[in-house]
């Protein structure tokens, strides 16, 4: 999937929402700001279309090829990054070059993008700015629900807990599966996005791409070393990193199974909340690198656990410091499989 930078591509109108965007082709009009971070700006937007009347044959729907992935109202959401750099356009390219790989319903899919140059401003530096379309999930991200769970001191149910973390194995086996396999290198409850449903766990899809590189990784000196710690520490969020992206060894073959790490502080997230290290942000003299390295997970005290100890041990077998001992994604989902069947009735 290549960028297009004609500057017709993509063009908008208002500076807060309220504006039309035009992706390639198609319209969208800014209902509302979803979201920021960093340089990027996520919108709701609502696709236009002159001729309702033949919507199922004109705009996006001619050009995405699951149908599944169109909104039945023709909303959307749309990131919107500034670029001051051609290092930081770079990484957008990839991010949409790496996203094009993956087609699996727990992955999110780019519907559309578009990359444009401008002329800087006085107000801002940037010199080109990406869009990129994918499809909204308005009930926000597993840490959105999370935090509004515990402070009401609620918790998914262990049968939730298990169908959503066997969703983003699902994902994540899709990513592992490819040659090369991938690593998402950034699995954490902010990159999960949930849609409620009645009935039923709720869907959880794993999102943003911008970290994704091919998992196998041969480090065969020290600068080698320092330089995957100096980049694991701008791509991996730190209470989600896994042991040998904080201290990696300069004779070490690194693979998919950092993202085993993240997955098992995912799950634990699911559980309780927070990353089962974070604790050690709070305590005095607390280190989280240390906590991380030597795997110390704290479990929340009390008489009665919301959930079982063998979720406890399921979280303990992935948070394994040495990596070569951890088990990969096909062992993860055989066991999650045999829970979900034992807590489940």
């Amino acid at each position: 999937m290549g960028c297009s930078f004609s500057g017709l591509n993509a063009l908008y109108d208002a500076v807060n929402g309220g504006g039309d965007v035009w992706i390639n082709d198609n319209r969208f009009r800014i209902v509302r700001q979803l979201g920021e971070g960093g340089f990027a700006y996520v919108y709701l937007v609502k696709e236009v279309i002159s001729d309702a009347s033949s919507a199922s044959s004109v705009g996006l729907a001619k050009k995405v090829k699951d149908p599944s992935h169109l909104s039945d109202d023709g909303t959307y959401a749309m990131k919107k990054v500034l670029i001051q750099n051609n290092e930081q356009l770079e990484l957008v390219r990839e991010e949409i070059r790496v996203s094009s790989l993956f087609s699996h319903p727990n992955l999110l899919p780019l519907l559309d993008h578009a990359i444009i140059a401008i002329k800087p401003t006085q107000e801002g530096s940037w010199n080109h700015e990406a869009y990129l379309l994918f499809p909204v999930h308005l009930d926000g991200t597993l840490l959105d629900n999370s935090n509004a769970m515990k402070a009401k001191k609620e918790f998914f149910s262990t049968s939730d807990v298990l169908q959503i973390f066997r969703q983003l194995c699902a994902g994540l086996k899709h990513m592992h599966g490819l040659v090369p396999p991938y690593a998402h290198n950034d699995v954490k409850p902010g990159n999960v996005l949930l849609t409620r449903r009645k009935g039923q766990a709720p869907l959880a899809i794993l999102m943003d791409f911008g970290s994704a590189r091919p998992a196998r990784k041969q480090i065969r000196s020290r600068s080698e070393a320092l330089q995957l710690q100096e980049w694991a520490s701008e791509h991996c969020s730190a209470p989600f990193r896994a042991p040998e992206l904080w201290d990696c060894p300069s004779d070490a073959d690194i693979d998919e199974r950092t993202d085993i790490w993240s997955l098992g502080c995912t799950l634990y997230a699911i559980m309780y909340g927070v990353s089962p290290f974070e604790y050690a942000l709070g305590e005095s003299g607390g280190s989280l690198q240390l906590a991380i390295i030597n795997a110390q997970i704290k479990w929340p005290a009390g008489p009665k656990p919301p959930h079982p100890e063998a979720l406890h041990q399921f979280v303990t077998w992935m948070l394994q410091p040495q990596a070569a001992v951890r088990p990969q994604i096909d062992d993860i989902i055989i066991h999650v499989d045999k829970l979900i069947s034992k807590f489940s009735q």
